[in-house]
């Protein structure tokens, strides 16, 4: 695949490829990336359709905000066209109603997969389902101006799009729940104090500070890169002594491909 191949533009979303390199960009800045159905199911599209070659993501917004979460067109009784409105899913079987939240949750869920490294480029406004897409990557470069919000209990609702896992896990329970209950913004400093945040740079140097991460995270072996990505991420639902195996199993499996040894 040439270098930055357009793999797919459509729906508020597009995927581009560089070598190893795959960068997912949202494309509604005059919208500031608010999310909906169809956008999701563009995510989860270019999840897909990633090269078997790429070993970094990069995700990113066009504009002033990343994206300022659900657009709010899903909540009118006429809802988006061609899509029955959130209302009308309501008044719908439960049963119907909970396959459709699983596979808006799809447009979030691959970011973690262990073949990959993910990394959230985040300027401005991630609110709501903006802030969960940004947790649902491994990694968060953010800009000076980041205004992170967890508004949906302030609407009545809750977060659905699975980023009550790993809020939890980078920012601990209490700290989470009052984030969420209160819908506040969490800015720049905070989000690097508490671990939302990897690094914390100018707006105009968020786009070169992903590509060096980028580059960081292709210096090591690919299968290296991936065992320590596995280790790290069940590392949160294992015991100590199940960790300590599942580390002697993994340098086994490292060491026996070293030495050129069939498993």
């Amino acid at each position: 695949m040439s270098s930055l191949d357009s793999v797919l533009d459509k729906d508020g979303v597009r995927l581009t490829v560089d070598d190893a390199v795959a960068t997912v960009t949202l494309t509604h800045p005059a919208k500031r990336n608010a999310q909906s159905p169809a956008l999701w199911r563009a995510l989860t599209e270019a999840g897909r359709a990633l090269p078997g070659s790429v070993r970094v993501v990069v995700l990113r917004g066009e504009g002033k905000s990343f994206s300022a979460g659900l657009d709010r067109q899903a909540f009118t009784p006429e809802g988006f066209d061609g899509e029955p409105s959130f209302l009308d899913m309501a008044r719908g079987p439960e049963s119907e109603l909970d396959a459709t939240i699983a596979e808006y949750q799809e447009a979030f869920t691959w970011w973690r997969r262990n073949d990959i490294v993910s990394v959230a480029a985040v300027q401005g406004h991630a609110i709501g389902a903006g802030f969960q897409l940004a947790l649902a990557c491994d990694l968060r470069i953010v800009a000076e101006d980041v205004q992170f919000a967890m508004r949906e209990t302030s609407l009545g609702l809750v977060p659905d799009l699975t980023g009550t896992h790993p809020l939890v896990n980078l920012v601990g329970y209490a700290r989470a729940l009052e984030i969420c209950a209160t819908g506040r913004f969490v800015h720049a400093e905070e989000a690097e104090r508490t671990g939302l945040a990897n690094l914390v740079v100018p707006a105009g140097e968020l786009d070169a500070a992903a590509r060096d991460l980028a580059a960081a995270l292709l210096a090591a072996p690919r299968d290296a890169v991936v065992e320590t990505k596995a280790l790290l991420s069940g590392a949160v639902s294992r015991g100590y002594e199940e960790q300590r195996i599942a580390e002697r199993a993994a340098q086994g499996r490292r060491l026996r491909d070293l030495a050129g040894i069939p498993d």
